[in-house]
């Protein structure tokens, strides 16, 4: 007989899953408490990296239901929560979402619901990407320096391309200056860049 799990996430601490528990239980789902999977985790994280979720997914079997209440539960990234239906498809688990009104992911027509969703995070992506650079080509074209500012001041950077040229280490300059040692490197590269 087919299980019902239902996963509830939530990114911080502050914040907690009783709202999407309720959710779930108005949507008519009698789901056992110890079937109901909570996490606090960032949705940056992959599902496959969740402990709460690894853990869920030895639990289930073919055969099973699992509730979601959004798709963000699942992740933020579009490729992510893709992959992670399609596991679960593979192993015949149904996986449905209250937000896309109850639509069972797995089925022929969450497939093309999760074609669409994906496609227009791929084009937002692409979106974003374009006004980046586009951003960045006309900031440079007006002379703008891109990038972080240096953390050491010109005369700072003149004294440290000194004290390399008398034989001061990476470790000893850093130090000193209270930077990393990756920083009196990025000095040396944009000096070398400027005198050739």
């Amino acid at each position: 007989m087919a299980r019902t799990f239902a996963y509830c996430r939530v990114s911080t601490a502050d914040q907690t899953v009783e709202n999407q528990v309720r959710e779930i239980e108005a949507a008519g789902f009698k789901v056992e408490p110890k079937r109901v999977i909570t996490e606090t985790v960032s949705g940056s994280v992959a599902a496959g990296e969740r402990p709460g979720f690894a853990k869920l997914r030895d639990r289930l079997e073919s055969g099973d239901v699992l509730i979601v209440t959004k798709l963000d539960r699942l992740g933020r990234n579009a490729m992510d929560v893709r992959a992670t239906i399609e596991a679960l498809a593979a192993d015949v688990v149904r996986v449905q979402c209250l937000a896309l009104g109850n639509m069972d992911l797995t089925s022929a027509a969450g497939k093309m619901t999760m074609g669409v969703i994906n496609a227009v995070a791929e084009f937002e992506r692409d979106l974003l990407i374009e006004r980046t650079q586009s951003g960045l080509a006309r900031a440079k074209a007006s002379g703008k320096a891109l990038g972080r500012p240096s953390a050491l001041s010109e005369a700072a950077q003149q004294e440290i391309m000194q004290r390399r040229q008398e034989g001061a280490s990476l470790g000893v300059l850093a130090k000193h200056y209270g930077v990393s040692r990756a920083a009196i490197q990025r000095v040396e590269k944009r000096a070398a860049i400027r005198s050739n």
